[in-house]
């Protein structure tokens, strides 16, 4: 994690970490929350409201459904 907030390519980080290829370092990409939050403010449209998203109790009820 260290590495990928520090924004070392991930070919470099791949070969550091000895991963046959950089596929196997993807996971270390989607785990990273903290870099996932700074990455919101930069992608949210001017439009939006600020705020995380909060699920209506309809769709709670189905997702505990199924």
């Amino acid at each position: 994690m260290s590495l990928l907030q520090a924004e070392v390519d991930m070919t470099v980080m791949a070969l550091r970490l000895g991963h046959a290829g950089v596929r196997s370092t993807d996971a270390y990409v989607h785990a990273d929350m903290t870099i996932k939050e700074q990455a919101l403010p930069r992608t949210t449209p001017v439009t939006a409201r600020p705020g995380r998203y909060q699920p209506t109790d309809m769709a709670l009820v189905f997702l505990e459904r199924h």
